[in-house]
Parts: C-alpha cells; structure tokens; sequence
C-alpha cells in the first residue's frame, strides 16, 4: 500500500479548490462528491498567497474551515504545502527569489514555479509554511498522503544560482585541474584557474541553437545541478512535515517524461511516486504505457499515484478536443492496470477564470450532475467501489528490463552532431512500443538498478556509458543473459568525454564489433536493409562498422556502404549481444523483438492468438494486456483501445471482478471497443 493501510478501494478524486469559490457552493460540493463516488481530495495546492497575507501573519481560517467539512464528509485528504506559487508582497520586497530566464531575463511576479530554487528567501519560506501546515492538521486522521509543492519545473540562471554552483562543482570535482580535464577546457582556451571564473551555460554563455551547447560537460553538469537544487526544494519541506508527522506518506506530482529533471533520481527522497497523466486523444496507448511503466520502475516496481488526468479535456493543446465516452475510464484503468493505486483527476470543479477555466473537471460550469462527464465520473466511482481492495499494492512482473537514463537524454541532445532529429525519448520508444502492442510485460532500469531476475536488457541509443555498468552488462550477458543495444552507443563517459580506441567504446567486446564511421541521413534520404525475407528502409543514422568476431544477420543494400553490417548478434559467455546499427520502421521492431522473447522462453502475457474481431476489421495491436500479482492471485487486465469489439479467449479459468463472475478456460469474452476487463486468477 503506497497510502495509510486502512484504505479498502482504490482513492477516487483529485485537486479541489474550494478557496476559489463563496462558501454556499462547499455543501453543494460535497453532495456531487458523495454521488459521484469520490472518497479523496487534494487540498491547499495554491493557496500560499490566501495563508501568508504578510512576512509575519499566517491565516488558517479558511483552511480550518475546508478541513473540518471534508472531515465531516468522511473524505480523505492529500494535503498539499502550496509553495508551487510564491505570494506578489514576497516578490515585491525580495527580489532575490525571482527566476532568471536562460536568456539572461529576470523574472516579475506572475505565473507558477517562478521561484529560485537556490534563492534563501524561497528556502526559507517554503520550509517554515511546510512545518506550519504539518504542525496545525499533521493529526487529522483523514490526511492519508502529503504533496510538497505542485509539478516541480523550469530551471534558473540567477547569481544565487552561479554561486551555488561552483560550491556544487568543488564538491563534485575537488580539484580545478580535475574540473578542467572533466570540461575538456583545453578547447577553445577555456581553462578555468579561479573558481569565480565559471559561469552559468546559458544564452550570455555557451548555449546556441536552442538547446545545442558548446561545451556538453558544462550543460550536462549545470542540469545535475539544477535538478538537485529543486530537488532539495522538495527534500528540506519533506523533512519539516516529519517533525511534526514522523510516519507521513510525502510526494510529488511527476511530469513523466519531463526533461529538466531526473525523477529516477528524485524517487529516493519520495515516499511514493505519483504523477499527471495528460495524453493527447492522438496519442499511442502504448506510448501512455511507457510512461506509466517508467513512473512505476522509479521505486523498483512498487505501485504509484495517478495524481491528476483531465474527466474531459485538456486545456494547453492546439486543439482541445473532447475524451470521447469511454476513453476516461478506459485510460484511468490502463493507469490501474500498470501499477496505480489511485485515481485522480484535475480538477474537481472548473475554474471562472485564468488559464485553466476551459480545462475539464468533475463538476463543469453549469454546476450539477446533469452533464455527460459527470455521468462517466459517477459510473466509475461505483465500479471502483464494487472493485474494493483487490488490486491494491499488487506488483507487476517482468523479465525484460529497458533502460531509460535522463543523464544519456541531457548529453545526447545538448551535443552538436551527429543530426538533429535524434531524440532519445523517441528511440527508446520504437523498442518499447514494439513489446507493449505484442502484450510482452516491461520494466525500466537505471544504472543502479540490479538486473537479477531479467533475461533481457534492452538499451536503445545507449549513448553514455559510465563507469562500471559496462562490467555490470558483461557479467549479465556471460551469465545467460541477452543485451540489445543500437547505433550510437558506447560514445561516451559520464562527463561526455569520448571513450577513445573505437566505438562503441566499453561495450566492443561485448558487441564483438567496431564502428568506423556514423553517417546522418535526412528525413527524405534512406539506405535500405532485409532481415527474415523483408525489405525495410534505414535512416536517422547508419553505423559503418567492422565485425570482431560478431555474426552479421543483415548488411545496407546502397551507397557506398553496401554490403557493410547494420545487425548484428554476438555470442559471449553464456548470453547473446546484439546491435541495431540503423533506424528501421516499426515492424522491424515487433518481428525482431519477438523473435529474442521467443529465444528466451519469455511469453506475452496474453498471446496474439487470444485475440480475435468478430468484425474482421480490429487490429491486435490495439488490445492491451498486462498483469499484476498481490497475495498469491493474479489480476490480467485487457484493454480495448480499437473501435472494433474484440474477442478474448481465456486460456485459463479467472474470475471477472467487474461483473462477479467466473469465466471458465476456453471461453471467449467479448470485449467492446473502450472496453476493459479485470480478471482475477481463480482458487
């Protein structure tokens, strides 16, 4: 259990801003609650302003007012410190706590995250209204999780910020000499001989075309250091909530793939992790999948909270369209089914006014229950309630591992070269899609994690090797097991200094291959490869590379690296490396993903011939399924994210949790388009 252990069903409902709205409406507020099935909410988001009207004078008034009626209405509280958004009068006399842009722009008062996180007014502050909220309700029963800030975001370029970056860099480094070599300073002339002489790498400094830099060792170490400092933003609040609460449950809401900072990281510090799901309706489910799957693998598999999704529509998009029916509870499931313990969303009623006035909520501005989402809203509350604890704190299994590195993403994009539409997210992607659209169960890794228990590890554009994981992979691959890795790896040190004598580096003999040379190819240009009798287009990058004792499975077929290896497999010890030396299209990715499952005896959790469409139009790759294991049972969860029904065949006798029935081996369940089933393994 990620929440207090008195909790029977999963937590239904999310951010309420009662403080934006007169008095009447909280009663009419707590009827809505109560019919539409929500037991939680999270409170006192933004409401630094409303609490500290002074530097001196605290009010607690309303607050009081808020916690004593959700109390009576039995509703469980996250209560949240509210310092995402700092008050206008601590601005106005100190200016020290105002971000500074990466170019070189000093913030006003306005917006959100607008704080310096090395500033020692926000330190201040923050921490006291932390312990102030934590002293004054730490011992209402009813708070069951603590949310510290809101969406930590943004970086800051300040002279609080430089300062606190050269202490950050003698502690990393020691030694200026060390500094210069890690730097390559060499280059250029940049050689530091005073520690005042470094400064922040932003548009006054280093940085060009947007995120390019020219110097990766400064930018990279500059973004360690950025997403530390906020990080012990979170950290320094945390530990004065536990003055007052000692066995407080203490998160914060993630961003999933959110670049500045490094959740892995950050996920020591958090009692549980949680986060905003905001997909577009265009969005790949099995893109959703791998975020829920990477927010989960941050904490070693234990199970997460769904902060925030929107009941309807997002606000910030081009096109703000509608979830069509269905889609909220389909989505809140497949969140549940890769390892949530909540659902929640954002917001409970909407908004009069600012930017977020046309986002969806629970209660819409009509103000009652006689709109569509709220119907939705109602409907689920009452099927999670049925559900009760039986998916609570399960864990999800896995023998396939992908490794996913915000440090790699950092470098890999701040260099300049090898082309520019080389994203690290999007590589990663192509692997995962491929085994989440075959219903294989994945886990993400990071280099500190153990790969016992794994068959597989798979490290898409693999490109920093620091050091010592690459001893970690050998001992893996002698021992049985298998490793991918593709085009552009074993680049670099974790200082993004080039490993020299050859790529991929450390990894050569593992790979038992050495690249030459790396070719970019635009977007309209391709080589061409076959692999199984099938003609695929290669491009992003071609690694020219030379055979040490690798098999080649498959060459380029034009230019004048024609017949020069793009896949190859090496046998070392007991295990099997192999690497992809080109972007090739998604069906590559799915044969060739299947085929290494297969040679590790590794099967799907739900296999593609239990799938079938009534209709014959349906795909398979729009079922989802996954499984997660509490107590001796399995829970399979099949999801149809097609606009075709399907039809499941059962390949043993389970019971269906959300029409309480048991459904014999061999049956075959219909499952309508949104659809969802829930299906525990029987006695």
């Amino acid at each position: 259990m990620i929440l207090d252990e008195r909790i029977q069903k999963i937590p239904y409902g999310g951010d309420y801003n009662p403080e934006q709205w007169p008095e009447e409406i909280w009663e009419e507020d707590m009827r809505l609650f109560h019919k539409a099935g929500i037991d939680i909410v999270t409170l006192n988001v933004f409401s630094w302003a409303a609490l500290q009207p002074s530097e001196n004078v605290y009010d607690f008034e309303k607050l009081d007012k808020i916690m004593d009626l959700v109390e009576k209405n039995e509703l469980k509280v996250c209560m949240a410190t509210s310092t995402a958004a700092h008050p206008a009068w601590m601005a106005k006399r100190y200016p020290d706590i105002l971000r500074v842009e990466y170019d070189g722009t000093k913030r006003k008062f306005g917006s959100r995250h607008n704080s310096c996180p090395n500033s020692p007014t926000y330190q201040k502050y923050s921490v006291r209204l932390a312990g102030k909220l934590a002293e004054r309700y730490g011992k209402r029963k009813n708070i069951v999780a603590w949310h510290v800030s809101n969406e930590y975001m943004g970086e800051c370029y300040c002279e609080n910020c430089e300062k606190a970056f050269r202490v950050w860099l003698k502690d990393r480094y020691g030694t200026l000499d060390e500094l210069n070599r890690v730097w390559n300073t060499s280059f250029w002339g940049h050689t530091f001989y005073d520690w005042d002489e470094v400064v922040l790498p932003d548009l006054r400094s280093e940085h060009f075309w947007g995120e390019r830099t020219n110097f990766q060792g400064i930018s990279l170490d500059y973004r360690r250091f950025n997403s530390e400092s906020i990080q012990r933003c979170f950290e320094t609040e945390a530990a004065e909530i536990r003055k007052y609460v000692p066995d407080a449950k203490i998160t914060t809401n993630f961003m999933g793939t959110y670049k500045p900072i490094d959740y892995k990281k950050w996920a020591k510090s958090m009692d549980f992790v949680s986060w905003d799901n905001y997909p577009e309706n265009k969005s790949p489910w099995s893109w959703t999948a791998l975020v829920h799957d990477l927010m989960r693998s941050l904490k070693g598999g234990m199970p997460f909270a769904l902060m925030e999704q929107t009941p309807s529509v997002s606000n910030w998009l081009s096109a703000c369209s509608l979830k069509r029916p269905g889609v909220m509870r389909l989505w809140s499931y497949q969140a549940v089914a890769h390892g949530a313990d909540t659902v929640m969303f954002f917001q409970m009623r909407r908004s009069i006014g600012a930017c977020e006035k046309f986002h969806g909520a629970v209660i819409d501005h009509v103000g009652t229950e006689n709109t569509r989402v709220f119907r939705e809203v109602a409907a689920l509350g009452a099927e999670l309630n049925e559900l009760g604890s039986h998916t609570l704190g399960g864990r999800c299994h896995s023998k396939v591992a992908v490794y996913f590195d915000w440090e790699i993403w950092w470098a890999l994009e701040y260099s300049a070269g090898p082309n520019a539409n080389f994203k690290y997210p999007d590589e990663v992607f192509l692997y995962y899609r491929a085994l989440a659209e075959q219903n294989y169960a994945v886990d993400f890794v990071c280099e500190e994690d153990d790969l016992d228990g794994y068959e597989v590890l798979i490290a898409p554009a693999f490109y920093m090797t620091k050091t010592g994981y690459d001893e970690k992979i050998r001992a893996f691959v002698k021992r049985g097991g298998t490793f991918v890795t593709t085009f552009f790896s074993g680049i670099v040190d974790e200082h993004d200094l080039v490993i020299t004598g050859g790529y991929p580096g450390r990894l050569r003999d593992i790979l038992g291959i050495w690249v030459e040379e790396i070719d970019a190819l635009p977007p309209e240009e391709h080589n061409q490869i076959s692999y199984e009798g099938i003609e695929y287009p290669a491009g992003l990058l071609c690694d020219i590379l030379h055979p040490e004792g690798a098999e080649v499975l498959s060459t380029y077929e034009t230019d004048f690296y024609a017949g020069f290896p793009a896949l190859t497999v090496n046998h070392f010890g007991e295990g099997k490396a192999y690497y992809v030396a080109t972007r090739l299209p998604e069906e590559f990715y799915h044969i060739f993903l299947r085929e290494r499952m297969e040679e590790k005896g590794i099967a799907p959790v739900l296999e593609r011939e239990a799938v079938s469409f009534p209709g014959g139009a349906g795909s398979r790759s729009s079922i989802e399924a996954t499984e997660r294991f509490a107590d001796g049972k399995s829970i399979l969860y099949v999801l149809n994210h097609g606009s075709e029904e399907a039809q499941i065949t059962l390949s043993s006798d389970r019971k269906d949790l959300l029409h309480d029935c048991v459904l014999k081996k061999g049956e075959q369940i219909r499952l309508e388009s949104k659809g969802v089933l829930i299906l525990e393994s029987a006695d």
